[in-house]
């Protein structure tokens, strides 16, 4: 027996299932009310938002979808380049959960996207800083000054010391793909099918320069363009694999 316990007690102390969640709600988060409380995608991590844009500023955009107004952290190219406000807007999105928080940072390009989790992975830097970073200098720019170990012109975005820089460049030199090129302009002209086999690879741990070369390499073969995501992925893997 339970002793009349009323349903529900105690859940955010000891941390249980929730009755309608299909995850593990943990007691070490804190949110504004108890995470069993929470709608069921609440609980989920958003990758794309679309809807209405109903306020834009250098570095917030709020996005409304099904009635509800996310705050989503932007850089200054993604404001510059986002329509006016009433305007339904797109973005790729990054969420970041911190115990007391959930932060959306929120891109046009999914290029900048995956350049601000890049930045993410160096020691020292984190979503606010990335941002920062991206706001401070345009992406191509960056990238080359990364792969060319150019600390000086690194240490010109607002916030990025010489420690920082040196740090970007030796952890993100060689995980980087070329700021231009055949392959970046390919992955860029990328079809879905081929953008899903770009995924996959990386999802399997190839550096996603080397998985757009591989791409490259597979849609320049014979018969490329009747060839479906099974073999488009099983022709990029061959090639990674020599």
């Amino acid at each position: 027996m339970d002793g009349g316990r009323k349903s529900g007690e105690n859940f955010e102390r000891r941390g249980a299932r929730a009755p309608f969640a299909s995850q593990w709600v943990e007691p070490a988060l804190h949110f504004p009310c108890p995470l069993y409380r929470l709608p069921y995608n609440t609980l989920q991590m958003i990758a794309h938002l679309r809807g209405t844009l109903l306020a834009k500023h250098p570095n917030q955009a709020i996005v409304e979808t099904h009635g509800v107004g996310y705050d989503v952290v932007i850089t200054v190219p993604t404001f510059s380049e986002m329509p006016a406000a009433g305007s339904e807007v797109a973005l790729h999105i990054h969420t970041h959960v911190r115990e007391d928080a959930l932060s959306l940072y929120g891109f046009l390009r999914l290029r900048e996207k995956h350049l601000f989790e890049k930045l993410l992975t160096v020691s020292g830097i984190g979503p606010k800083l990335a941002i920062t970073i991206l706001s401070g200098m345009p992406a191509e720019e960056m990238v080359a000054a990364i792969r060319g170990g150019d600390v000086a012109r690194l240490t010109r975005i607002p916030g990025i010391g010489k420690k920082t820089a040196e740090r970007m460049v030796l952890e993100l030199r060689d995980k980087l793909p070329a700021a231009a090129g055949a392959a970046e302009t390919s992955a860029a002209q990328a079809s879905p099918v081929e953008q899903d086999v770009i995924s996959a690879l990386v999802n399997l741990g190839y550096q996603r320069a080397a998985a757009e070369k591989a791409l490259l390499a597979s849609r320049n073969g014979k018969d490329a363009g009747t060839k479906n995501f099974e073999a488009l992925f099983r022709d990029a893997l061959g090639t990674l694999s020599k």
